[in-house]
């Protein structure tokens, strides 16, 4: 049996659009090779696989049979055969008298035929899948066999976090939702997870509604009724889900059900736009390495390239399958202040930055000051170009999103192999 938790050194590969969690279910899984084994054991990793217990052994569909022989079949079963297409029927036959119904089961070969895919799928196989596999391929082949093929795409959770205090993540969050709602006719929530002294309300000159805090405190009742209720409207296409901005009311926040109240979110938006709070924790963490994309806003000063340096190796490292953070260098220019060059910042952080913000106190402090955004006091600025083109790349990725979920149709039970 291989051990599960060994490092990947994957390349990160980027979806087209955002892949599910794959739920708490146990797989097993039976490879005919080490190079196979070795790819489930990386994808076992895969934040999306978090929740999944894995466990992978080598011997293929034969070896899977002599095991049920004395145990039940799991949620998932991944079962790979160098046999021929004759010999993969038979094999499967063999699995069919151990499987119990309930079992999905997906089969890895090396034969790249048409005709036996199409027999696998009309007998009842959920899913055949030709090696060398990627580590995405078989996440998201999983995590498919738990959605509903009719229910719409996932929305994309992008977290905006700060290297440091004040270096203006949240005044960017901020402006990049209303443009994706505004220009881009993206249904989008802004969550602000700052309870205490998030600037959401503010910035949009609206009084906190304290929604979030109210989900908090029953994550696992939130649906998207519950959800509706909580959210306040920013515009026709723009909500926000934002504590109640008070100090008078203490909140222990737990991983688990942050991440609960932002997939049902994301279930009903095609854009969440996380504002997370300049602090650490366990569950800021969480939901850093959940979100399906990070951009992180730095200021170029010391102390702001090497937390931006850290967080970004703790993505990179945490994340092997996902791109990289997107970083904003943002107050670029202010006056008598040293500075460290765009150039150095990148090549010392390994990124280089996707905008370069100028420093223009006069734009921010206004739209700050009116409870507006950038692009309603200064539409023409060079700040509201770059912001505009930032939201047409996250944009983009929704709209590639939404065209290139391919449908899938509903499976045949894995019961009709059985020899009547």
């Amino acid at each position: 049996m291989i051990n599960a938790t060994a490092q990947s050194h994957a390349t990160p590969q980027e979806g087209e659009f955002p892949v599910a969690l794959v739920p708490r279910i146990n797989i097993h899984t039976f490879c005919d090779n080490q190079q196979t084994a070795e790819t489930l054991q990386a994808a076992a990793m895969d934040r999306r696989m978090s929740k999944a217990h894995v466990t992978i052994q080598l011997g293929g569909i034969l070896a899977a049979v002599q095991v049920y022989q004395t145990q039940p079949t799991p949620n998932v079963l991944v079962v790979e055969s160098h046999s021929s297409r004759d010999g993969i029927l038979a094999e499967l036959g063999q699995l069919a008298q151990v499987c119990q119904p309930t079992t999905k089961v997906i089969v890895v070969g090396h034969l790249n035929d048409v005709i036996l895919y199409r027999e696998l799928v009309r007998q009842g196989v959920s899913e055949y899948l030709v090696a060398p596999l990627g580590q995405m391929q078989i996440i998201e082949t999983i995590a498919a066999l738990y959605q509903d093929p009719k229910s719409e795409p996932l929305g994309r959770i992008v977290a905006f976090v700060g290297a440091k205090g004040g270096v203006g993540s949240s005044t960017i969050a901020h402006n990049i939702a209303w443009a994706l709602s505004k220009n881009h006719g993206l249904e989008t929530v802004i969550t602000d997870l700052d309870l205490a002294f998030g600037t959401a309300g503010l910035n949009f000159n609206q009084d906190s509604s304290g929604g979030i805090l109210d989900a908090l405190g029953q994550p696992d009742r939130v649906d998207a009724t519950l959800l509706d209720r909580m959210l306040m409207k920013l515009g026709d296409k723009l909500s926000l889900l934002s504590g109640p901005g008070g100090v008078d009311r203490d909140t222990t926040i737990e991983a688990s059900a942050i991440e609960t109240i932002l997939s049902v979110v994301r279930h009903s938006v095609p854009c969440v736009v996380v504002d997370v709070p300049n602090m650490w924790a366990p569950w800021i963490k969480h939901t850093l390495l959940n979100a399906d994309e990070v951009v992180i806003t730095a200021t170029p000063e010391l102390a702001s390239l090497r937390n931006t340096k850290n967080l970004i190796d703790l993505l990179k490292a945490s994340r092997p399958n996902d791109k990289p953070p997107r970083l904003i260098l943002n107050q670029v220019g202010v006056p008598k202040r040293p500075e460290i060059p765009a150039a150095d910042f990148a090549k010392a952080v390994g990124i280089t930055p996707s905008f370069i913000i100028p420093h223009d106190p006069q734009t921010f402090g206004t739209a700050q000051s009116n409870g507006q955004m950038i692009f309603e006091v200064a539409p023409k600025s060079k700040t509201a170009e770059m912001l505009t083109s930032f939201a047409q790349i996250i944009a983009g990725n929704e709209v590639s999103g939404k065209a290139g979920k391919a449908e899938r149709k509903s499976l045949f039970k894995f019961p009709s192999l059985r020899k009547k």
